[in-house]
């Protein structure tokens, strides 16, 4: 089953916005949407901080967060 995740985030003073399109593979969507922000963190030079997660339409944000702890 695929799910369209957005993630939006800041990164030196810029709002940013990615989405894609991922397959579950078992997983939860909480999980796969974590694992792809902490790629986009390492992707980022200069760090960046998550202000928004959408799934499928709903908004996870709290439940991705969670799972950073």
């Amino acid at each position: 089953m695929n799910v369209l995740i957005q993630i939006s985030y800041i990164s030196r003073d810029n709002n940013v916005m990615r989405r894609g399109s991922f397959q579950l593979n078992g997983n939860s969507k909480e999980k796969v949407a974590f694992d792809w922000w902490k790629k986009i963190q390492r992707e980022m030079p200069f760090g960046a901080d998550m202000q928004q997660v959408i799934v499928d339409g709903e908004d996870i944000t709290d439940l991705v967060k969670a799972l950073d702890k």
